[in-house]
């Protein structure tokens, strides 16, 4: 996918305890760079969740607490999607996890589920503990994904303007 003349607002919201998940999102941060995109790239608690309305895409990392839980820090953020009352809002979800335990990144899981009821979900995307060299084309995917719904709800939009 080349580069997209776009101006759309875009964000990545991320939670990490480890750096796991951060690292992920520099990676789709620079990913979404070469594709066209300028993302704001917020750490959870450098975020206001009244800020949602200001974007076009949400891109939301986060790690896996306990047995599968969405971390605490992050909650307020799955709750106002809850609320937002946007379904054409594009989203994507990303995270790290260790298949050590029973449910493998969780927290992604319970997020993509709300998501696909609250928004355009885009792109779901699980990471086994610290990105590797192989992931790098998973997160190229995910990016690309995510540039593709963006372009195709846009088209959609426009038709049922017609």
């Amino acid at each position: 996918m080349g580069l997209m003349n776009c101006n759309q607002k875009i964000v990545i919201v991320y939670a990490s305890v480890t750096g796991n998940t951060q690292a992920v999102a520099e990676i789709l941060t620079e990913r979404f760079r070469t594709v066209g995109f300028l993302p704001d790239v917020c750490e959870i608690n450098h975020f206001d969740v009244n800020e949602l309305k200001r974007y076009d895409i949400v891109v939301i990392g986060t790690y896996t607490w306990g047995s599968g839980e969405v971390p605490a820090e992050i909650q307020e953020l799955f709750e106002a999607f809850e609320k937002l009352e946007r379904p054409e809002l594009v989203t994507a979800v990303f995270g790290t996890g260790d298949s050590f335990f029973s449910e493998f990144c969780g927290a992604v899981n319970r997020f993509r589920d709300m998501l696909y009821v609250h928004t355009n979900l885009a792109a779901t995307l699980k990471i086994e503990l610290m990105p590797q060299e192989t992931d790098l084309v998973r997160c190229q995917k995910f990016v690309e994904a995510v540039a593709r719904r963006l372009v195709d709800t846009d088209k959609m939009r426009k038709r049922k303007a017609t």
